[in-house]
């Protein structure tokens, strides 16, 4: 039976990268390194005195043959960790990168369980590659080291606060690089590279290295910056991404931040998802389908239903009518609960597809099933996942949308020492070099160049005008927004639509 990668998380390693971590880690002949997901045993190959652990037994089968020396064993890893209790002068690997959606079951309360008992806590969103490393490295003698394949979201993803956290509190040295160059090709995912030396001591610096591609060597890559732990953590919020630009860019932003005449977006305005239908093909009618069926236009709210409808800093009634002479999917079935439900709509509702509908998860799960909750026609529609730059326009059209974009209503608050913040005011700051690098610092890569927006993202992204920026800090900012760009591959490709949209179907963002 053909076995599903992004279940097990299997990506095997580039030869080249797997020789450079084992020659990282292991110092003497006689060291016995651990890889806790030995995959088909190319690591465990390179060096006589190993053990792999790995669950899949067509990959244990396979290791067996490629590392006859080593000792292979078939177990769920972190069972395998609670139970054996020897010790380990050094771990490498490439540990699966499962997502939070699939990263479930007895083997996902195992690995949190078991991180628990060491003091680390990882929330309901972590991805399973983070418990690995902890995991591995608590299996180490005093002295020991680590080099792991791990994914950039190293560089940006809460859950790897906690890790991270873990490890310079237990090692003596952690080092993270960065390489720009993808090490898996056809994966969307960056991945980068995760050292740590000297278990049993701490630290208080991160270092970072950030290379163009990766080159094997007998050493690790140069250190370009060492990050202190008050900087990463409280200035940065965990984050290693921001370290990647220069410092005298890193430095205006800082300056820029710290000014009392720049304000963060959630300061001024509540951010938040647009709906989800829960079926959003029956729920999004075409106009003729809606004549067809005789839907009173009381019914209908005209509905962005992704960024690609996002052409311009404003949506007002002639974008509605495009979409309308287009014949698109663009109007809501919005049926209030307590609303008479005339019989033109219970004919509707009574369709085959209506019946799917029904029955599909979201649906099932409120009453009544056709009302589509949390409808909302927001002052401002942002784009959730973006291409080149993530848009914010004005909606004159009083649209709602979903859950493909995010929505912006304005508080009543104070901009610019005292000037109430005018919508034209905020697509002007959400657009000035400030503005867009802040976008790419507070947001993070979603891989085939993509810059994806949480709501907690969105809140943090610092607004200031063009004209509040000196002309020599504008080249620096601008510097920076196309250093961050290049880090997530813009302009290549993409597994979304040329547009840079996210055509998604219900697809439910962080709860940030």
């Amino acid at each position: 039976m053909p076995r599903d990668c992004r279940t097990l998380g299997a990506y095997f390693t580039p030869e080249a990268v797997v020789d450079a971590l084992v020659r990282w880690v292991v110092r003497d002949p006689a060291d016995l390194l651990l890889d806790p997901s030995s995959g088909d045993g190319r690591f465990i190959a390179l060096h006589p005195h190993s053990v792999g652990v790995e669950r899949d037994p067509v990959s244990v089968a396979e290791a067996a043959c490629r590392a006859p020396h080593a000792t292979v064993v078939e177990a769920d890893f972190f069972t395998w960790a609670a139970d054996d209790r020897r010790r380990f002068d050094c771990a490498a690997g490439n540990p699966p990168f499962i997502r939070y959606q699939r990263f479930t079951g007895a083997t996902r309360r195992a690995a949190l369980d078991y991180c628990r008992r060491l003091g680390v806590t990882f929330s309901a969103l972590s991805s399973s590659w983070a418990p690995f490393i902890v995991a591995a490295a608590s299996k180490l003698r005093l002295g020991g080291r680590l080099a792991f394949v791990v994914p950039a979201e190293i560089g940006h993803a809460p859950y790897a606060v906690p890790l991270l956290d873990y490890l310079v509190a237990n090692f003596g040295s952690v080092h993270v690089v960065a390489i720009k160059e993808k090490v898996f090709p056809r994966l969307s995912e960056d991945c980068w590279l995760l050292l740590a030396d000297n278990a049993g001591c701490r630290t208080d610096n991160i270092r970072l290295s950030g290379i163009e591609c990766f080159g094997p060597g007998a050493t690790p890559p140069r250190v370009s910056e060492k990050i202190s732990i008050e900087a990463w953590r409280n200035r940065w919020r965990g984050r290693l991404r921001p370290f990647l630009l220069p410092p005298r860019v890193r430095d205006v932003y800082e300056r820029m931040a710290a000014d009392h005449g720049t304000v963060r977006l959630g300061h001024i305005a509540q951010v938040g998802i647009g709906y989800i239908s829960g079926a959003n093909r029956f729920f999004h009618l075409r106009p003729s389908d809606a004549a067809r069926f005789q839907i009173p236009d009381e019914f209908l709210v005209p509905s962005i239903r992704n960024s690609r409808y996002i052409t311009g800093a404003v949506i007002d009634d002639a974008d509605i009518e495009r979409w309308i002479a287009r014949d698109e999917p663009v109007f809501l079935l919005r049926i209030p609960p307590r609303a008479e439900v005339p019989d033109a709509v219970r004919a509707y509702l009574g369709t085959d597809e209506g019946r799917r509908a029904k029955a599909a998860y979201k649906c099932r799960n409120r009453t009544p099933w056709y009302t589509v909750p949390d409808v909302r026609r927001p002052e401002f529609v942002l784009t959730y996942m973006s291409g080149k730059s993530p848009a914010l326009a004005v909606n004159r059209g009083r649209c709602t949308c979903t859950n493909a974009l995010l929505a912006v209503d304005l508080r009543s608050g104070l901009f610019d020492r005292g000037a109430a913040l005018s919508g034209e005011q905020l697509s002007t700051a959400w657009g000035s070099a400030a503005g867009r690098l802040s976008c790419e610092l507070e947001g993070h890569p979603l891989g085939g160049g993509m810059l994806k927006l949480e709501p907690g993202e969105a809140r943090h992204v610092l607004l200031m005008p063009d004209e509040g920026i000196g002309r020599s800090e504008a080249v620096l900012l601008e510097e920076g927004v196309e250093v961050m760009r290049q880090w997530r591959h813009v302009g290549g490709s993409s597994r979304f639509n040329g547009t840079g949209a996210a055509d998604l179907e219900d697809y439910e963002p962080r709860k940030t």
